[in-house]
């Protein structure tokens, strides 16, 4: 009997920007801090996180991440290719991804566009895969954990843009549960961008954050996502006497 291994090396060792092939970085997207200082992006085999404010281009990479490596821009596997929008940026062009040999697969998940997504599993009669319901049928937060339990099948390359925006704290937990257990026994690697400090406090993930002054590794005790939260839990009417201020 031959007894088959996990394969923890990852899909992708590194994302490369060409700087050399880039048109102009004073233009969108390129403008933007993060990809404009951005050279080699190395990733954990297992767990990385893209984390920062609104408009920092946490999306805006892992979009591009995703669609250089074959997935469609909207979401679903390598296999998707509707689109009900054409708005990717011209990022993933000059993106290089050092892979390793591992054949890829996966799935790119959006919450902002799960709603396409569901409509193309409809349509190609493949609600079968994904839990026998449909996922219009389900809530938000439901059909994107559905998604994610029934094709998230391991020895994949997933990438996750902000899921926590479908789910609850509890419903965040669980996500947590399923991604270690294909990270750590079904030899899956992780890209997510994400504001939530439940889920970027995932053990031993490589936390990047992308702000102003570009993207650099970060701990998860010196995100502001974490101090924040706990100094809003700790004392939030101290907050609230800022806040919460009436107008003279």
């Amino acid at each position: 009997m031959i007894r088959r291994t996990v394969d923890f090396s990852g899909f992708v060792h590194a994302v490369r920007l060409e700087r050399d092939a880039v048109p102009d970085f004073a233009a969108y997207p390129f403008s933007i801090p993060a990809v404009r200082g951005l050279e080699t992006l190395e990733l954990d085999p297992k767990v990385t996180f893209l984390i920062g404010e609104n408009g920092a281009g946490k999306s805006t990479l892992i979009e591009a991440i995703a669609v250089a490596a074959g997935f469609n821009a909207e979401g679903g596997t390598r296999n998707f290719r509707f689109a009900t929008r054409s708005s990717e940026s011209e990022l993933h062009r000059h993106l290089r991804l050092i892979r390793t040999a591992r054949r890829l697969g996966g799935f790119f998940l959006r919450a902002e566009s799960l709603f396409n997504v569901a409509t193309q599993i409809d349509e190609l009669d493949y609600a079968g895969a994904y839990g026998g319901t449909s996922l219009h049928e389900q809530s938000h937060g439901e059909a994107f954990l559905a998604l994610a339990k029934h094709r998230f099948r391991g020895n994949g390359f997933y990438l996750l843009d902000e899921p926590e925006a479908a789910l609850s704290p509890q419903r965040q937990l669980s996500l947590i549960s399923l991604i270690h257990d294909l990270a750590e026994h079904r030899g899956s690697q992780f890209v997510i961008a994400t504001h939530s400090p439940i889920v970027m406090a995932y053990p031993g993930a490589l936390i990047y954050q992308l702000d102003a002054a570009g993207i650099a590794p970060v701990r998860y005790h010196d995100t502001e996502h974490y101090r924040i939260t706990r100094d809003f839990l700790a004392d939030p009417e101290r907050f609230f006497k800022h806040l919460l201020v009436d107008p003279e």
